[in-house]
């Protein structure tokens, strides 16, 4: 599916914090043998917007990074761990660990930050944290998107709303909601204070 435009400059985050989306999707791409012109042909949108997120200089919203990772085959939870060629501690033991200092939340478009819960390679499951400020959403206004795999989360602090296609959910602290992503929906806050959730993503077939 063809996610909705809603990129956004990369603002005042850290450069190194704004960049490194742009460059891990740039690393996945190349090793996939997609082109620039293609991966774009694929979302429906232009080849020079697809360079400036990875070249970091305008940030993916939530429905345009999933977008991306579905089309090229690989994890939502790749695009926020550490290059390919750095280690982990733990590998050679034979498990993984992130220390709280590691665990980066990186921006996306509209002021939305993800950050990386589960620690290493974690195959067919996505496990993260997402900030929503007052105001801000996964997409576009009143355009609801789907992608692969099946949702589960749960609201830590804060309010947000769901769109459905035939109905509106609102969840608080404490709520929690599951999902198959392919159901049209959008995530956005309408509450006067961060909303802050944890997210697993089940990808039966990867």
């Amino acid at each position: 599916m063809t996610a909705p435009e809603l990129d956004a400059p990369a603002g005042a985050a850290p450069d190194d914090a704004r960049r490194h989306v742009g460059r891990r999707l740039r690393e996945m791409r190349a090793r996939a043998g997609v082109s620039v012109s293609d991966l774009a042909r694929r979302l429906g949108i232009s080849t020079s917007a697809m360079s400036q997120i990875e070249r970091g200089v305008m940030q993916p919203s939530v429905s345009r990074l999933i977008a991306i990772t579905d089309a090229l085959g690989v994890p939502l939870a790749t695009v926020f761990g550490p290059a390919r060629d750095e280690a982990s501690p733990g590998d050679a033991a034979g498990y993984a660990i992130t220390r709280a200092a590691d665990a980066v939340a990186l921006p996306l478009g509209g002021g939305v930050t993800f950050r990386r819960l589960a620690p290493g390679d974690s195959p067919g499951i996505d496990y993260f944290e997402s900030v929503y400020p007052p105001g801000s959403t996964a997409t576009g206004k009143d355009r609801l998107f789907r992608h692969e795999g099946y949702e589960v989360g749960e609201v830590l602090s804060g309010e947000l709303t769901i769109d459905f296609t035939d109905e509106i959910v609102v969840l608080r602290a404490g709520d929690t909601i599951s999902y198959p992503c392919d159901v049209p929906h959008r995530l956005h806050n309408t509450g006067s204070e961060p909303a802050v959730a944890r997210w697993l993503i089940v990808h039966p077939d990867r």
